[in-house]
C-alpha cells in the first residue's frame, strides 16, 4: 500500500533495457513487467520502480543518489555481478553498521550492496 509523504517509486535510465534486465535477473532474481519497448517495472525488490531506455547513466562522481542494495553474502553476490558483465568500482570495506561494495553495472551505473 502506498503511503502518504514516503518514497513510493523509483525510476533508472539505462542505455540497454534488455540486457539490463538480464542482468539483474541473473545477479538478483529480479522479475520484471514490460510496458512497451522503452520502460520495464521491477516489483518487490524492496522498493518498486522501473528502467526507462536512456542515453544517460549515473554515478556518485555525478551528483546521483546511491541505490544500495542488501545481500546475505558480498562475495558471492560481487562474483555474481562479475560474471553477469558489471564491475566492482569499491571492493569491500567497512562503515558504521556493516560492510559494503560499489559496483557499475552493464550500462555503467553505479551501485552499492551492503551486508552486516
Amino acid at each position: 500500500m502506498s503511503q502518504h509523504n514516503k518514497i513510493n517509486y523509483l525510476e533508472i535510465p539505462v542505455k540497454d533495457l534488455l540486457a539490463t534486465k538480464v542482468f539483474f535477473s541473473q545477479v538478483f532474481g529480479w522479475q520484471f513487467q514490460d510496458y512497451g519497448p522503452d520502460y520495464s517495472c521491477f516489483l518487490q525488490v524492496g522498493i518498486d520502480g522501473g528502467f526507462y531506455q536512456s542515453p544517460s547513466q549515473f554515478t556518485l562522481a555525478t551528483g546521483c543518489p546511491l541505490i544500495v542494495l542488501y545481500s546475505q553474502d558480498l562475495l558471492a553476490t560481487q562474483t555474481a555481478i562479475t560474471q553477469a558483465g558489471g564491475a566492482i568500482s569499491r571492493d569491500i570495506f567497512s562503515f558504521p553498521g556493516g560492510k559494503r561494495f560499489h559496483f557499475t553495472d552493464i550500462n555503467g551505473n553505479e551501485y552499492a550492496v551492503w551486508s552486516e
